[in-house]
């Protein structure tokens, strides 16, 4: 974890030097990004709406938060429903050749992102990105999406929604609640109240109490879950269930390149995974194959889905990656899902 995180996250004593040299910009971040939202709200700034229903995921501060296992689940709901759902992005830290782009077999994360390619490989869904949200909507929408699913973009004003879903992680919540870059967020907390649902990422002991924040704001609040079922191969795409894998394979190393690689970490340990060796990496690392030159073959290396659509092309026999869902309380699915009926027209 980078120091600025722990500062973030951890109250780590450099806070007491790095917050107030920073508290100067995050004036400034704080200004500017008011001034953004009423030049939005008074029309100086034009929003635009395209022709079909747009739903969008983010959070109020930076990535780790659970935003790609949602995207997934609400393409997997949306077709249960008969609808035919697209998903934009940004594309962070990719270089397509031209803009929208549309994801393909031959697409890879150095053109598209780590995050689209994820989405597209899992589920086969029309994917676009591009740092124009609203051109990238009428792509899909041309190609016969029926539905948008934006993948972050909370704070892209100029696409308007008609259903927002901000995730918030659990275990790391606001951090310090101070806007960046002395803080993590991108947006307050007041921002939650805006939203149509507030997803809470992890163990809910704090849902619907006087320490839920989004309780006191008054913000109807989801719960969620990740869950794994089953661990693949990057080098053969060979899945087997994973209590089978634990049976055979204990101990094992471990490599994460997310916004919170020990959520990972803990993850494994959870699921009764020996952890020999373990590193994180900065979250969209760009992994080449020296990363893992200390990695010894006798054991099996794990990392994240979202890792191993970047480390496909040199692989090993040994290394595997956990696929994860989210999983939301019935009661809770079914609220939203009556959202996403109302917004369809269903």
């Amino acid at each position: 974890m980078r120091l600025i995180e722990k500062v973030w996250f951890k109250k780590h004593p450099a806070k007491y030097i790095l917050v107030p040299l920073l508290l100067p910009i995050t004036f400034l971040f704080w200004f500017f990004s008011l001034v953004r939202r009423v030049l939005y709200s008074i029309g100086f700034s034009q929003t635009f709406s395209v022709s079909k229903p747009v739903i969008v995921v983010g959070n109020i501060g930076i990535g780790g938060n659970g935003k790609t296992p949602i995207v997934i689940y609400l393409v997997e709901q949306c077709r249960q429903l008969g609808l035919a759902p697209g998903v934009i992005s940004r594309g962070y830290g990719g270089k397509a050749p031209d803009y929208p782009y549309m994801l393909d077999n031959t697409s890879t994360a150095v053109e598209a992102g780590d995050e689209p390619l994820l989405i597209y490989q899992r589920c086969n869904v029309p994917v676009s990105v591009g740092p124009n949200r609203v051109a990238s909507a009428e792509l899909l929408i041309n190609k016969g999406c029926n539905i948008i699913i934006a993948d972050d973009g909370l704070q892209h004003y100029r696409l308007a929604r008609e259903l927002e879903l901000i995730i918030i992680d659990n275990k790391r919540r606001f951090g310090n609640g101070l806007l960046l870059p002395a803080g993590p967020l991108r947006e307050g907390k007041w921002r939650l109240k805006t939203a149509d649902f507030v997803i809470l990422n992890g163990q809910n002991s704090n849902k619907n109490t006087e320490d839920d924040e989004a309780f006191k704001l008054g913000c109807p609040s989801l719960s969620m879950l990740l869950t794994a079922m089953s661990i693949c191969n990057l080098k053969t795409g060979n899945k087997i269930p994973l209590s089978e894998f634990i049976k055979e394979n204990k101990t094992i190393n471990a490599i994460a390149g997310i916004g919170d690689p020990q959520r990972f970490f803990s993850t494994l340990e959870q699921y009764d995974f020996v952890i020999n060796a373990q590193q994180g990496f900065v979250d969209h690392h760009d992994f080449q194959v020296t990363d893992f030159n200390e990695y010894s073959q006798t054991l099996p290396l794990l990392m994240t889905e979202k890792d191993a659509v970047k480390c496909r092309g040199f692989a090993e026999q040994h290394w595997w990656y956990l696929p994860v869902d989210a999983q939301l309380v019935k009661s809770e699915a079914e609220v939203l899902l009556t959202k996403i009926k109302d917004i369809s027209n269903i």
